[in-house]
């Protein structure tokens, strides 16, 4: 397929001026780093016809993926080649700036898009994410089946989130991103991804997969800066992640899609201490 890497693309972030409020006192002004976020149009083209299927909040930069990445969690293809290319917008009656906030996704004939289906025209924020298949029996009729291998010892475990917190670059300069991290089992940092939106990150993470052929991600463990939503246990499962991680929380209703499709769900994992709240058997412990 076409259209695998994105060209030219707004910046990340931007500098932008503040004063400090210390002891009631305000400095003298300076510049800050603030990372960027701009709305991005996914639509999709297929059998003589192009809609938009969504639009998300996101930070640019990697919407290609994104795209892809969203496409495969909501079930609208099924592998990278339904994908016969993905472009930025040429409409001439866009502004060159705003070009790069739509990206179109042409399938390949005899793909059913369901376009019908994900005709949605309305913004959604990076706190809520893209929530579309909302149940674990739709999970079930897409025919997922339970991810391959990712037996991972603890002491590899621990060391992951150093390891994100120490590649999260943009997260260091601006404090305003999530961050999805690809390893393998010895603890090598595959991908990573940062993003405003912590759907948008794990989308990405999952789109660049897709797009170089290397789903599903057996034999993998992904660590997210946030916290095991529904959504992102979903997309996990939907790219065969065996090891799921979070910083922080995850809800009962991901754990129960972890449980069903035999992944390892872990949360609050702060290096040396996390909850294993489902497929333990793939920790190894240190003996």
């Amino acid at each position: 397929m076409t259209g695998r890497s994105d060209p030219a693309v707004p910046k990340r972030s931007r500098m932008l001026p503040l004063r400090r409020l210390e002891e009631g006192r305000l400095g003298d002004p300076r510049p800050d780093e603030v990372t960027m976020e701009e709305p991005l149009q996914i639509r999709l083209s297929a059998g003589g016809r192009t809609e938009t299927v969504a639009v998300t909040m996101r930070t640019p930069g990697a919407d290609f993926e994104l795209a892809a990445g969203f496409l495969l969690a909501e079930g609208v293809i099924d592998d990278g080649s339904d994908i016969v290319g993905i472009a930025y917008c040429t409409d001439e009656d866009l502004a060159p700036d705003e070009r790069f906030n739509v990206v179109t996704v042409t399938l390949r004939g005899g793909v059913d898009a369901e376009i019908e289906h994900f005709r949605r025209h309305f913004t959604i924020t990076s706190a809520c994410g893209v929530c579309g298949r909302t149940t674990i029996a739709d999970l079930v009729e897409r025919g997922l089946v339970p991810p391959h291998g990712g037996i991972v010892s603890s002491a590899v475990l621990a060391d992951l989130p150093a390891i994100l917190s120490e590649s999260q670059s943009l997260f260091a300069r601006t404090g305003g991103v999530h961050a999805a991290g690809l390893f393998d089992t010895s603890g090598y940092l595959i991908g990573l991804r940062e993003d405003v939106g912590r759907h948008n990150a794990m989308d990405a993470l999952v789109g660049r997969g897709l797009l170089d052929g290397r789903l599903p991600f057996s034999d993998r463990v992904v660590l997210v800066s946030g916290r095991a939503s529904f959504e992102l246990v979903q997309k996990a499962a939907v790219a065969g992640i065996p090891v799921f991680c979070a910083v922080s929380a995850p809800s009962a209703l991901a754990v129960a899609v972890a449980e069903r499709f035999g992944m390892t769900l872990v949360g609050f994992h702060r290096g040396e201490t996390a909850n294993v709240y489902t497929g333990a058997d793939r920790i190894k412990p240190i003996v």
